[in-house]
């Protein structure tokens, strides 16, 4: 009989998973009944060893501290904070960033926040998000006024404001960051399309609203977008500005915060975010296969069920078109100004297909039980072993090159290139990248190539290897030797002697002997 847990209500489930799909070993992981497995090999990343781990052990370390900050002037509470931040981690709302949630104080503390935990039956909570962020700010600054002499010296992200003589602001930096994270999710819940004018407006007023929180009482605040679409939160911006400018930034005595974006990472996977950051959602298709909630809310705003936009699809319509690489620089670009730090700017690349389509930094592992070939070769009279696995879809996902007589070092170095290469692929990388790299590489041993009709010559066995992988999986053979530049000319050969011209007079030569 196993007996129920509850934390703060909440009832528990235990479950037994790995921290990488890849490992063999699993540890169990106790967790809000209703988070998925993909938050139990979070909470294990953010949990080294080898124990059983616990939501309520892990967030307890770091809530109890919490609880023990003493208040500071200036701020609007001076109770504990440590129950509601629980509810907020149950709520999967905001979550500490893993220095933090590991107690690692040298570096500088921050939260994540889930925008679309904010969005409840297709309406935002404004009011809700602007009382979690005083939270996490308040939280921040107590943590700060406590910690800051531990600080490593990190450079804050942006010029911070001058304050006065009495401020608690000390010489290291601002209090903390604030990082925004599952955008797309939010924007598809409350109806609006990532790839729109609404869309980006709805976003510049989101980041706008927490950059003016995370100042408040700082230091001045950035100009509020022009248009808001999303109802009801304009309002709450209004009340936020009025606030501010009753406060006066003259009087600014507080610790600044920093906003940003999030990047991938275990905290990400812990609130359960479809897609980190500003990124949109590529795939309407979860890892399993099944519709992503946000995909569920995209086709609900526009009058469809499952069944009725299966039906749509295969009636030759498009019941759902998902952003692109060009939406995500168009939101990078009107989002520039309302946070302190942007992350890099996306790459204008053409999307990939559907099926081998990766979110970024989602690794994408091969199945247990996959396909693929093994190639056994011979270049130059050293023989080899090569073998590729294959996603259902028929993509490679993984290589292994491995000589049958070398040395330990050859066959170390070949191993890892393999590996490199497998994690690339899994992680999106492009083929075509790969075999321009490595095709017609110089180096030995290399010769003649017996055992496989890709190639009749070869330079080293990484040009074999790759050669045949352009072969099968591109469905381009490249020839044996690299081809060369027509601008390239070839030098004239070095001579003993110089050649005089026509007509000059030639010294007459003399022999030498030489003993």
């Amino acid at each position: 009989m196993t007996a129920r847990l509850h934390w703060n209500g909440v009832h528990m489930r235990t479950v037994h998973v790995a921290a990488d799909p890849d490992d063999i070993a699993t540890r169990a992981v106790t967790l809000p009944a209703t988070w998925d497995d993909d938050a139990a090999s979070a909470l294990l990343q953010l949990s080294p060893g080898q124990n059983a781990v616990r939501l309520t052990t892990e967030a307890g370390r770091w809530l109890n501290e919490m609880d023990r900050l003493p208040a500071i002037s200036g701020m609007r509470s001076e109770e504990p904070l440590g129950r509601s931040l629980a509810c907020l981690l149950l709520l999967r709302q905001i979550a500490p960033i893993a220095t933090l949630w590991q107690g690692n104080h040298d570096r500088r503390p921050g939260f994540v926040v889930n925008l679309a935990a904010f969005v409840l039956d297709g309406s935002f909570a404004g009011e809700q998000l602007v009382a979690s962020l005083r939270l996490a700010c308040e939280t921040l600054r107590r943590l700060h006024a406590e910690t800051a002499p531990m600080l490593n010296g990190e450079l804050p992200f942006f010029e911070a404001p001058q304050l006065q003589q009495n401020t608690t602001e000390t010489s290291s930096g601002p209090a903390g960051t604030l990082l925004l994270t599952n955008l797309d999710a939010c924007l598809a819940q409350i109806g609006l399309d990532y790839d729109s004018e609404a869309g980006r407006d709805a976003a510049c007023f989101l980041a706008w609203l927490t950059t003016s929180i995370a100042r408040q009482g700082a230091g001045p605040v950035p100009l509020p977008p022009a248009a808001c679409p999303v109802p009801g939160l304009a309002a709450i911006g209004a009340q936020v500005r009025d606030e501010i400018e009753e406060d006066g930034y003259e009087t600014s005595h507080l610790a600044p915060i920093e906003t940003s974006f999030s990047a991938p990472g275990p905290i990400d996977a812990l609130l359960g975010v479809e897609s980190c950051g500003l990124a949109p959602i590529f795939s309407p298709l979860r890892t399993d296969g099944q519709l992503r909630a946000s995909t569920l809310a995209r086709l609900a705003h526009r009058g469809f069920t499952p069944e009725t936009a299966l039906a749509s699809a295969l009636a030759g319509e498009t019941p759902l078109s998902m952003p692109g690489p060009n939406a995500h620089i168009a939101m990078h670009k009107a989002l520039t100004g309302f946070v302190d730090r942007m992350p890099a700017r996306p790459d204008a690349v053409a999307p990939l297909p559907l099926r081998v389509r990766l979110e970024r930094g989602m690794r994408r592992p091969l199945p247990s039980r996959h396909g693929g070939f093994t190639q056994r070769a011979s270049v130059g009279g050293h023989r080899l072993y090569f073998r590729t696995g294959e996603y259902e879809d028929g993509t490679l996902g993984e290589i292994d090159i491995t000589p049958a007589r070398e040395s330990s070092m050859v066959r170390g170095l070949l191993d890892s290139v393999g590996q490199a290469v497998t994690i690339g692929l899994q992680y999106g990388a492009p083929l075509d990248a790969y075999v321009e790299r490595f095709a017609h590489s110089r180096f030995g041993p290399g010769g003649t190539v017996e055992g496989d009709p890709v190639a009749a010559y070869a330079t080293s066995l990484l040009d074999y290897a790759f050669r045949a992988l352009s072969d099968s999986y591109l469905g381009k053979r490249l020839p044996d030797a690299a081809p060369e530049s027509p601008e390239t000319e070839t030098p004239d050969p070095m001579l003993p002697l110089d050649i005089p011209n026509e007509g000059a007079s030639r010294p007459k030569g003399k022999l030498r002997l030489v003993s």
